[in-house]
């Protein structure tokens, strides 16, 4: 079987960019006067979508605060944290290699917003990259599995010609509840023993074998 749909998320799996989540997350905790958060906590939540993540860390938090939060953390995230973010190693070349191939479509499942995604594009110069995409404040957030139904759909591909990749059991589960192959990468949020539980055709250690194991499926 040939893989005509290829679809990433995009935080911890393609981009590095837990370190400054965490950082936003924590500080925008404080400010809403919600507490400190741990950084394991809030590393546990990446992936799915804002409203989802503050409810999943902030137990009972009433309407306000948790707009109050989800402001700051938006603010702290875009404007006020320093921490660098880049793709990480081989994300570019193995990208850039399964776009020109032409043998496969590429997409984005994330659990940012439209706005947050279209922005990385930009940053990033990757947005040619992936044919369509979808993000958490536009359908369902993961784990449920509306964004790739949507995605196969528009890209009229049958679910036995995709395949996700991701670095979180929140990646992995959507997939596997509609019958799609997925792929885990180890140097994400969530620990290899997590992801084993979803039953992963690979558990890749690096971009360049996630590549090398895709182009062999294209």
């Amino acid at each position: 079987m040939r893989y005509e749909l290829i679809i990433f998320d995009w935080d911890g799996t393609l981009m590095d960019s837990a370190p400054r989540i965490v950082a936003s997350m924590q500080a925008a905790a404080i400010e809403a006067q919600w507490g400190e958060l741990g950084a394991e906590a809030v590393r546990n939540i990446i992936g799915l979508g804002l409203p989802e993540a503050i409810a999943m860390l902030c137990p009972g938090i009433g309407s306000e605060q948790a707009a109050r939060l989800k402001e700051r953390y938006v603010h702290h995230f875009v404007h006020a944290d320093p921490t660098p973010m880049r793709f990480f190693p081989g994300v570019v070349e193995g990208l850039r290699g399964l776009h020109a191939s032409g043998r496969c479509q590429l997409a984005v499942a994330t659990g940012k917003s439209r706005r947050g995604l279209d922005r990385a594009f930009v940053e990033t110069a990757s947005g040619d990259w992936f044919t369509a995409s979808r993000t958490a404040d536009l359908t369902r957030s993961k784990p449920h599995p509306q964004m790739l139904e949507e995605l196969l759909a528009e890209l009229d591909v049958p679910v036995e010609r995709a395949v996700m990749v991701g670095d979180t059991e929140y990646d992995l589960e959507m997939a596997r509840s509609i019958g799609m192959d997925c792929v885990g990468v180890s140097h994400g949020v969530h620990a290899v023993e997590r992801l084993a539980l979803s039953q992963p055709k690979l558990i890749a250690h690096s971009m360049a074998e996630l590549c090398a194991w895709l182009c062999e499926r294209t």
